[in-house]
């Protein structure tokens, strides 16, 4: 009967055109499954012009009729050394699960993965990684019938806004900058060797910096680097994103704090406290209702203490899945 279901539907890659669709299919399962993220089609179409995405070749979607029932796209990782993860990102709309549909997205897209790894990166490793909320019914059976183990757990925290903001001075010899086009450089360029320690990150190329971070969403009047007076180095950073989509389907604004990275040299000096609590004092003062961020529970670097003494509390917590491939 699934199967039957399943194969009664059009199958074929995303297209870019198809962003409205995905948009109406994200905001479906986001609601379903208690998520906090929305999407207008513009948000839908950024996502599908990800130059780590190559939709002809590493993206599925299944169609009833003119309705997106599902998808699956595969996002390789172009400067990856040492092992090479592709993430699996998807979903099947609510009112078509159980019929077959993510188990033929899942099997379609391993092999997706498989095949985009040998393209680029046919020496390293391979590993295929998904990552889904808890709160989403089925999704841990179905990851597990095809061999995925849980290795990670990302949990998402929040800071009402409401109250008084914690004061971390500046440490000394560090000045205070915003995020502007001349600085933009530093912030990637941070963003890339402070994460090279980071449990399964890799390096990320300006073209992907463009699209992902400093892209239409990224908010400058929250955006900050601290800068070293005497030799003149951005020594750490922090940027903010915040979508329209997400305020129109919350009525709350909230401030995402996408990345803070301190370069490893000058860790433990209070550079992300001190960044994290500028952060927060500019989202109240430019009309922010609430600041949210997501850390990986394993953290090397104490950075959920750091959120939680900051007044960060946890709320919903995301696992990451993943296949020797």
């Amino acid at each position: 009967m699934a199967s039957e279901f399943a194969d009664d539907l059009s199958w074929r890659p995303l297209l870019v055109s198809d962003a409205e669709y995905l948009a109406d299919l994200l905001n479906a399962a986001e609601d379903a499954d208690g998520g906090e993220e929305h999407y207008s089609a513009e948000d839908a179409a950024e996502e599908l012009a990800d130059p780590t995405l190559d939709l002809p070749r590493a993206s599925v979607a299944a169609f009833d009729g003119d309705l997106l029932v599902g998808y699956l796209t595969a996002m390789v990782r172009p400067l990856a050394t040492g092992e090479h993860r592709v993430l699996l990102d998807g979903t099947v709309r609510p009112t078509h699960r159980r019929r077959g549909i993510g188990t033929r997205l899942l099997r379609e897209g391993i092999e997706l993965a498989r095949a985009a790894h040998d393209r680029i990166h046919p020496n390293l490793k391979l590993i295929i990684d998904v990552q889904r909320l808890d709160t989403v019914a089925g999704a841990q059976a179905l990851y597990a019938s095809f061999g995925f183990m849980p290795v990670r757990y990302f949990q998402h925290m929040r800071h009402p806004l409401g109250g008084s903001v914690k004061e971390v001075a500046v440490p000394g010899g560090l000045a205070l900058e915003g995020w502007s086009p001349g600085t933009d450089p530093e912030f990637h360029r941070i963003r890339n060797e402070a994460f090279r320690d980071n449990w399964g990150a890799a390096p990320v190329t300006a073209e992907q910096w463009t699209v992902r971070y400093a892209n239409r969403n990224m908010r400058p009047e929250v955006s900050f680097l601290l800068r070293d007076q005497n030799g003149g180095e951005a020594v750490g950073m922090l940027l903010t994103l915040s979508w329209d989509a997400d305020t129109e389907a919350s009525g709350v604004r909230d401030a995402y704090i996408m990345l803070i990275g301190t370069l490893r040299e000058h860790r433990r000096r209070g550079v992300a406290g001190a960044l994290l609590s500028q952060a927060l004092r500019a989202a109240q003062e430019n009309g922010f209702e609430r600041a949210s961020l997501v850390v990986d529970a394993e953290n090397p670097t104490g950075a959920f203490g750091l959120y939680e003494n900051a007044g960060f509390v946890p709320h919903i917590r995301t696992t990451r899945w993943a296949l020797d491939g």
